[in-house]
């Protein structure tokens, strides 16, 4: 970025002064409490302090940090920030970014859930949440959207997007197969000289752009980006360690069938196949927690999206809600709040502390890529896949939030749940329909929409209208 001086000449802009990690804990623990919305909004916070307002990074290496993040498994936008504290103050830096991503969000969360299990049947809980429910559908509706009008420029990416719909709504395709099959498509395709699938980042151009040169970072390659293979094997192994050791603990001493080892086991997978962020892979979430596990009902999965959508952090902290009831609703010899607080726990350690193993292993080889062609048309066709997953999940939600009643249907491998047509809720569809129209006519934004409902809720339930 330049600037211009009264006389017309262009004047490179003075570079940021070093930043201590004391001074970049504040401007992280901003950024995690302004980060609602799910990660396009997280995102665009980020962008919007470290690149506009701050200048501590490009918009050419954000975008670089951005689509390896993409790639990864997990929530981009909490390893996006650890990306980048760890540019800025090595494996410290990265640490206090990433855990004060999660934080507010994890304590929300968990406060919301000692509410909801304590208080969830009283009359007036019971009608916020029900609005909640309402929103969430137009919300997942919206992610459709906007995902799909970013990633289905192409016949075969919509053709792509399709074919990820069929296969895991009407024959149960595993959600990890989807992605892993859209990711050589998309590779293959694109090392043979396929333009299907093109890359691309967040958002769209902008006319000042913050070039790399010009920001604290610049252009160089920091030192700690040249680790030594006895470093990466000493951070493979710490990291490792700290996420598999208390599993495997678990798994031993209190056997696998139980539930503490069961939570640690199902999320340690989820951490490594949540591809496609928060809406791709609730679906699988809801498909194994709810009609596996049979940790929670459907309806309750929505209430725990609703939380998650309005506190700050990621969407994904809905498995900590999720990790919470598997718990209370089998505590053993614990008491049921002790034993749901720690599932919930236990939940968010197994989900994010792979996230640091990825960003510290890889970010250092990453650093050193730049435009790799083949890498981003993985990326888009994934994300053209995701279309359809996300899609899935919203026809799951409507189901199950617009619908009292649904019967299974079988045609050979065919199956899936239709509604049972009689049984609509007309409250919960006037509200949706609220819901939608506030979200893509009147442009309200997320936070809005969920408490205006919520706020209808309670006045249907004042009126008698719901119990």
């Amino acid at each position: 970025m330049t600037a211009t001086s009264a006389a017309g000449e262009v004047v490179s802009p003075t570079r940021p002064e070093p930043v201590t990690l004391h001074q970049a804990f504040w401007v992280w623990l901003r950024i995690a409490m302004l980060s609602f919305g799910g990660p396009a909004g997280q995102i665009a916070v980020m962008h919007r302090i470290l690149v506009d307002e701050k200048r501590w990074i490009g918009e050419q290496r954000f975008l670089h940090a951005l689509n390896y993040c993409m790639l990864l498994p997990g929530p981009e936008a909490q390893q996006l920030a650890t990306y980048i504290g760890w540019l800025m103050h090595r494996t410290r830096g990265g640490i206090v970014a990433g855990v004060l991503f999660v934080l507010p969000g994890a304590v929300a969360i968990m406060a919301l859930s000692w509410i909801y299990v304590l208080y969830g049947r009283i009359g007036a809980v019971s009608a916020l949440f029900f609005g909640l429910k309402a929103a969430v559908l137009a919300v997942v509706l919206q992610a459709v959207v906007r995902i799909g009008s970013r990633a289905l420029r192409s016949g075969p990416a919509r053709l792509l997007a399709a074919a990820a719909f069929v296969l895991i709504f009407f024959v149960g395709a595993p959600f990890p197969a989807i992605i892993l099959g859209a990711g050589l498509i998309g590779w293959g395709s694109t090392r043979r000289g396929s333009t299907a699938f093109r890359g691309g980042g967040h958002g769209g151009a902008k006319d000042n752009v913050v070039a790399d040169a010009d920001t604290l970072l610049g252009e160089a390659l920091p030192d700690h980006a040249r680790p030594s293979w006895r470093e990466t094997l000493r951070t493979a192994l710490v990291w490792l360690a700290l996420w598999l050791v208390p599993v495997a603990a678990l798994v031993g001493a209190l056997g696998p069938g139980n539930v503490f080892s069961r939570i640690a086991t199902f999320f340690s997978t989820m951490a490594t196949v949540t591809f496609g962020g928060a809406y791709a892979v609730l679906a699988y979430v809801a498909q194994q927690a709810v009609q596996g596990y049979h940790w929670l009902g459907p309806k309750e999965m929505l209430d725990g999206l609703g939380m998650a959508e309005t506190t700050p952090g990621p969407l994904i902290m809905v498995l900590q809600f999720v990790g919470f009831l598997g718990a209370y609703r089998d505590a053993g010899g614990l008491s049921p709040l002790l034993a749901g607080t720690l599932g919930g726990l236990l939940a968010t350690w197994v989900t994010f502390v792979p996230c640091f193993l990825w960003i510290f292993l890889g970010a250092p080889f990453i650093e050193r890529l730049r435009g790799n062609v083949a890498v981003a048309g993985a990326l888009s066709a994934i994300t053209a896949a995701v279309v359809g997953v996300v899609l899935n999940l919203a026809i799951w939600f409507a189901l199950h939030t617009l619908f009292r009643a649904t019967m299974p249907l079988s045609f050979g491998p065919i199956r899936f749940d239709a509604p049972v047509l009689h049984s609509i809720d007309p409250a919960a569809l006037a509200l949706a329909l609220g819901a939608a129209y506030a979200i893509f006519r009147m442009r309200a934004g997320v936070i809005t929409t969920l408490l205006g409902t919520s706020l209808a809720g309670l006045a249907l339930h004042a009126t008698g209208t719901i119990g």
